[in-house]
């Protein structure tokens, strides 16, 4: 005898999704626990080794080289993609275009125009489809925390945030040439829409393309430190603030290499007012870059990755997992905050991948949806052109346009190898 939900609940075999891993080693195996409940019905990859490993997890699912020919089976419904990061936003676009539900690894995109056309298409989608960008952070309940402290005016009116990381790898350009491709690997659909530079194994370090930290240093490959724990940390500080996109973006760090992205790098946004906050600034910096401690013992470079809030009668420290509030002032007695009951704490986002699945069969709402997340990475993105062009810079969010720096605008989007398409 089974438990009347396993036959005609959430569990029966008609409510399960129907789901295509595109990218199915490396980071995707983060993914085979949560996915294995539900119909693992295709999985693709460049490399028929990482294939063959999936296959032993996933042995009823149809295998793929081809993300493009994967998308075309017809009982797929959702869709888990685990690729590198400049081919996020593509294929991204083309799951959404065909209604399928999509869970992407961050970061959602690697150009501004990639980004503000994942965002557009999912809020065109929005009742449809059930989205999530992989920050699996943000289910820390810390998060959580930290933005009642922020909303419920623990520091009084907030002022500004930052945030930092302080991974350094640093690379001198993009590699050389290298002998060839092993036979198992088809490098042509890895590079997908990426310019093409010669095979080098380099890119391949800890198997196929899944250590992130092999490639994303290249402009051509993904967005450096912005797009890899930048995506987690900034998300901290985001989670807290509801923010818009900025309308001035200023950013400065080492001398501009036009093969890899900075190691250094400060960028500064203003963001607009909302309903319950004034405008304010929020900065990211990286590489050694720091904001200023607010106390002398107060050592911030303490924390590897962190965010900090201002406001008019204190201030907020935090990592992922833990957080600090620093009053200051004459009046800053606390007397003026008032903790919220335990009924009205922000509940617990739980498993991240378990929230998107369920969002998929339920309600369609998501903690980080790409509404969420189509903005925090447009803005960061933002960070990096105004950091190639070398001075703050205006932009109008309605149209996607910097008004004051042709420049700028030109690197708003990335050139596609002959052959692939963004929106198809």
């Amino acid at each position: 005898m089974l438990p009347r939900g396993s036959i005609f609940g959430q569990d029966a075999p008609s409510n399960k999704l129907n789901i295509a891993l595109i990218g199915a080693y490396g980071r995707a195996t983060a993914h085979y626990n949560a996915i294995k409940g539900e119909n693992v019905v295709a999985i693709c990859d460049v490399d028929k080794n990482n294939l063959a490993k999936a296959a032993e997890v996933f042995p009823k699912a149809k295998q793929y080289e081809d993300w493009r020919k994967c998308l075309e089976q017809k009982d797929i419904n959702a869709v888990v993609i685990c690729t590198p990061d400049f081919s996020h936003a593509i294929i991204t676009m083309w799951a959404m275009n065909r209604g399928f539900h999509v869970y992407c690894e961050k970061p959602v995109a690697i150009s501004v125009e990639e980004a503000r056309l994942v965002r557009a298409t999912y809020l065109k989608n929005k009742g449809k489809i059930a989205t999530q960008i992989g920050t699996q952070r943000h289910a820390i309940p810390n998060f959580n925390r930290v933005r009642e402290l922020v909303k419920d005016g623990a520091i009084g009116e907030l002022k500004s945030v930052y945030a930092w990381g302080d991974r350094q790898i640093r690379r001198p350009g993009y590699l050389p040439a290298a002998g060839e491709p092993p036979k198992t690997l088809n490098y042509d659909l890895w590079l997908g829409p990426a310019q093409f530079h010669p095979y080098n194994p380099g890119y391949f370090a800890g198997g196929c393309g899944s250590n992130c930290l092999s490639w994303n240093m290249y402009w051509d490959f993904g967005t450096g430190q912005v797009g890899d724990m930048g995506a987690h940390t900034m998300d901290l500080a985001w989670n807290a603030i509801d923010a818009e996109v900025p309308t001035s973006i200023e950013a400065s760090g080492e001398k501009f290499n036009p093969e890899v992205t900075p190691v250094e790098l400060k960028a500064t946004f203003d963001i607009p007012a909302n309903d319950w906050r004034p405008a304010i600034k929020a900065s990211w910096f990286q590489g050694g870059e720091m904001p200023t401690s607010p106390k002398g013992y107060v050592n911030l470079k303490n924390i590897g990755h962190g965010a900090m809030f201002k406001g008019s009668q204190g201030y907020i420290i935090a990592d992922f997992d833990s957080r600090i509030v620093m009053p200051y002032g004459s009046k800053a007695d606390m007397t003026y905050y008032k903790p919220r009951s335990t009924e009205n704490i922000i509940p617990d986002v739980g498993a991240f991948q378990q929230e998107w699945i369920d969002a998929c069969k339920g309600n369609l709402k998501t903690s980080c949806d790409f509404d969420y997340a189509g903005k925090m990475s447009e803005t960061m993105l933002l960070g990096l052109v105004a950091y190639r062009v070398g001075k703050k810079i205006s932009y109008d969010g309605a149209s996607g346009k910097v008004t004051d720096c042709d420049e700028a605008n030109a690197l708003l989007s990335k050139k596609y190898r002959e052959g692939w398409t963004l929106n198809g």
